[in-house]
């Protein structure tokens, strides 16, 4: 898969404060990328300089094979934490401004405009003034100005912020659905739950830096220590856990069952295979309980940073 998005060696400083420090990337096209980070790590620098709001004091971002320069705007649709609608003027009205602003003609902006609200069931907004919508509501209309142009990047920083679970689900599904229709998407968040669910691959930066990026699938391949959770019924409980711990490395785990079960974590060493484990606990007992222990993206996030 080719990349859609490439930003090599980018630095920016502000005074004596650097940004970003020699920070690179790659974005294949029809992917989600998610772009992780704590408060400050340089992640809204980095959209700022690819939206170009914003330049870099060196390096250089490659959009669709050519360089970034000033017409790309309209290839690019970007959501901000901060949202900027204005709140006096009413919800049709604006929205038709805003897609004119991205290249579109009004008659193509209100045909596109019909699509989504339709989609979205919030034609009876049209009239309404931003201020008079609640937060989550005024969210879908900019998610809807966001993508009304069919650009071919498009930048979600915090897309969910204001939405309650129902809306939020909604937003997730157009999310996906416009991957699926080809768009390229950079992701945003602090919610890591979100990034499992939606990312195809993720970028780590901290501290102005890179740290880590690859598919999300092979992260977790790189984080996994070989370790499972293991239930298992048997009537001499302390007799079996130690002898587990003879031949394996054993921990104590937490999770509900509705029996009285031993509930090991059992860590394996290069050499020991599952299969084995599984059939040494089938030899002692019932067992109820079997799952390899795959790091969530919140524990690798949270690893990484403290590693770093």
């Amino acid at each position: 898969m080719s990349n859609l998005l490439e930003v090599n060696e980018v630095s920016k400083n502000f005074g004596n404060f650097t940004a970003l420090n020699k920070v690179s990337l790659s974005v294949p096209k029809g992917s989600i990328f998610g772009l992780l980070g704590p408060n400050g790590a340089g992640k809204t620098t980095l959209i700022r300089v690819i939206n170009q709001i914003t330049m870099p004091d060196s390096g250089s971002v490659i959009l669709d094979g050519e360089a970034l320069r000033e017409n790309h705007i309209r290839d690019i649709g970007y959501l901000p934490e901060e949202r900027g609608l204005y709140k006096t003027m009413k919800v049709g009205e604006q929205a038709l401004y805003l897609a004119q602003l991205k290249g579109l003609s009004k008659t193509e902006a209100k045909a596109r405009l019909k699509y989504w609200f339709d989609r979205l069931d919030i034609g009876d907004w049209w009239n309404k003034k931003i201020q008079e919508l609640s937060k989550g509501m005024a969210q879908k209309i900019q998610f809807v100005v966001t993508v009304l142009h069919e650009p071919k990047l498009l930048i979600f920083d915090e897309p969910f912020s204001g939405f309650d679970p129902i809306n939020a689900d909604i937003i997730k599904d157009e999310i996906l659905h416009l991957r699926d229709q080809g768009a390229t998407i950079i992701f945003s968040t602090h919610r890591m739950e979100s990034v499992e669910e939606l990312c195809d691959d993720i970028a780590l930066i901290h501290k102005s830096n890179k740290i880590l990026e690859g598919k999300l699938v092979d992260v977790k391949r790189q984080f996994k220590s070989n370790t499972f959770e293991v239930g298992i019924r048997s009537n001499n409980q302390p007799e079996l856990k130690q002898e587990l711990a003879q031949k394996f490395d054993v921990s104590d785990a937490y999770f509900k069952t509705l029996e009285n079960e031993l509930k090991l974590n059992i860590k394996l060493q290069d050499s020991q295979k599952s299969n084995d484990l599984l059939g040494f606990l089938a030899s002692k007992g019932e067992v109820s309980h079997f799952v390899e222990l795959i790091p969530s993206v919140n524990d690798i996030f949270i690893q990484t940073v403290k590693n770093n």
